[in-house]
């Protein structure tokens, strides 16, 4: 197992990015950690990392051998998993992060019947539309909207999920209704926008006859609170561009109305972001599997026809 023991060793240093930091995740010394990582090199004849007093950084071979070496591990977990019952005595706190509506609506009102299923399991759910580190805020399970921004985390995809341009008919009384993207810009409709500290400046991204295209809308309002948005939106403060399943309800009651219908914005991909050590513990692989169906079931909907 000792090779396998490095291979894991290996990982963790990648995804880690630091020998301490890897050590202390497998509970092993700094020693040790570097020590396997010396065997592994030996063994493959290449360097892994390049290695400064400050700092670290995978070699060409290191990124190649790290998507391998994942595969290798799931492969091994996978057969674990045929020969022994999983579900059995699953017991401990899942850490689960989730966009705030995602988390509302989608993950929150199916915890109680896993829990069910799970009586020794504690669920700590942590609702926010920021992005977070799985790594350094110690979750083992992340869903999100959109593409994520560290590629060495693992992806499991759930669905396309449709978008909606909206906005409340006293908004549209009032402004009038935008046809498109580029009437949305000149007529200097009220955007509201979803953005977090750092951001930089805000454009929708649209389908147009002529392919995907960038609009520089512009607002006064911005939130990093995605119902926020919807609670403007209703109150005639602007155009949202928002999930279809997040305002279902109010585009079937007519209190938000679709806008700029010629250019719709893109689907956008809601997916499971988890690192490869997270996905050896059996109650979050079970838990994700358990959401992945209801997910993608759920986040199918659309208006009922005007």
């Amino acid at each position: 197992m000792s090779y396998f023991d490095n291979i894991r060793t290996f990982v963790r240093v990648y995804e880690l990015g630091s020998m301490s930091a890897a050590g202390r995740d497998l509970r092993v010394s700094p020693a040790v950690t570097s020590s396997r990582i010396s065997q592994l090199e030996e063994h493959l004849g290449v360097r892994l990392f390049q290695r400064t007093t400050r700092s670290l950084a995978p070699t060409e071979q290191g990124k190649s051998f790290y998507r391998g070496a994942t595969d290798i591990l799931e492969s091994v977990e996978r057969a674990e998993a045929q020969i022994v019952n999983i579900t059995e005595n699953l017991k401990g706190a899942l850490y689960v992060a989730a966009p705030l509506g995602v988390g509302r609506r989608l993950i929150a009102p199916q915890v109680p019947d896993f829990l069910k299923q799970y009586p020794e399991v504690n669920m700590r759910l942590r609702l926010t539309d920021r992005n977070v580190d799985l790594t350094t805020e110690g979750l083992d399970l992340s869903f999100f909207l959109g593409q994520p921004e560290d590629s060495n985390l693992r992806i499991r995809k759930i669905a396309d999920v449709e978008r909606v341009l909206c906005a409340s008919p006293d908004y549209i009384a009032a402004r009038g209704m935008p046809a498109n993207g580029d009437a949305l810009v000149a007529d200097n409709h009220e955007c509201l926008s979803l953005r977090f500290p750092g951001a930089t400046e805000f454009q929708w991204r649209l389908s147009t006859p002529d392919g995907p295209r960038r609009f520089r809308v512009s607002g006064r309002y911005e939130s990093d609170d995605g119902d926020v948005l919807t609670d403007w939106a209703l109150a005639g403060h602007g155009v949202a561009m928002k999930p279809v399943f997040e305002v279902i309800e109010h585009l079937n009651a007519g209190t938000l109305v679709p806008v700029a219908v010629e250019t719709p914005p893109e689907p956008i991909q809601m997916a499971c972001l988890f690192t490869h050590r997270r996905m050896q513990d059996p109650k979050t692989r079970l838990f994700m599997e358990f959401m992945i169906e209801r997910i993608a079931t759920a986040v199918r909907v659309s208006p009922k026809p005007a």
